[in-house]
């Protein structure tokens, strides 16, 4: 797959809905259930991040739920993309971007999201074909203003920002014309997992869903 396919793929993705859960999970039990209700409140565009033990099983398990695309974040080497695939994971989110990276995902045929936080980095991952990256990490690297800025002279480019975005912040990256969604882990809070509290996270993704853009 090429980067401009890729891209393709990932803008289907991104235009599923406004806000793409990002998840950090602790107990694989919780897989399953947490991705119902994210589903259930209209997010099925699920990034479990390999920022724990369970992350890889989680992916595996959360792939089952029916209506779900599930990808995995803070890829950093091509050893996290093979066992990604692996665990079944659709498409790929990652902090940077690095040759060897995106050597591995093209390889493996896995629509990713290369993140980019300066024009310089932005304008070389369009070199290489990818139009659709994160922007990260949105409010340290100058949040709305700079991703706005960025925008005008390089309007081809489509972004997902992450990193510091909220229910408060949302909106306006979303009415960015250069936004086609925001990553963000205040829809799945770690309290409402451990507390098994499905009703309200399905609550919290329906109002996500609702985000206007």
């Amino acid at each position: 797959m090429t980067p401009e396919d890729a891209s393709d793929k990932t803008e289907a993705l991104c235009r599923l809905a406004p806000v793409i859960p990002v998840i950090t999970l602790h107990n694989l039990a919780h897989a399953r259930p947490l991705a119902t209700a994210l589903i259930a409140g209209g997010l099925p565009v699920l990034e479990v991040t390999l920022r724990s033990d369970t992350a890889l099983g989680a992916i595996a398990e959360m792939a089952k739920v029916p209506g779900g695309h599930v990808g995995v974040g803070t890829l950093l080497t091509p050893a996290n993309v093979r066992d990604a695939v692996a665990a079944g994971a659709r498409f790929g989110v990652s902090p940077g971007a690095t040759d060897l990276l995106l050597d591995a995902v093209e390889a493996a045929d896995l629509p990713t999201l290369p993140g980019a936080a300066t024009a310089s980095e932005a304008m070389r991952l369009l070199e290489r074909g990818y139009r659709v990256q994160k922007f990260f990490p949105a409010e340290a690297a100058g949040g709305v203003k700079a991703l706005k800025a960025i925008g005008a002279p390089i309007p081809q480019i489509r972004f997902c920002p992450t990193g510091g975005v909220t229910p408060g912040n949302a909106p306006d990256y979303l009415a960015l014309s250069n936004t086609l969604c925001v990553g963000g882990s205040w829809v799945c809070p770690e309290d409402l997992i451990a507390a098994e509290d499905w009703a309200a996270i399905t609550a919290l993704a329906r109002s996500a869903a609702a985000l206007a853009r």
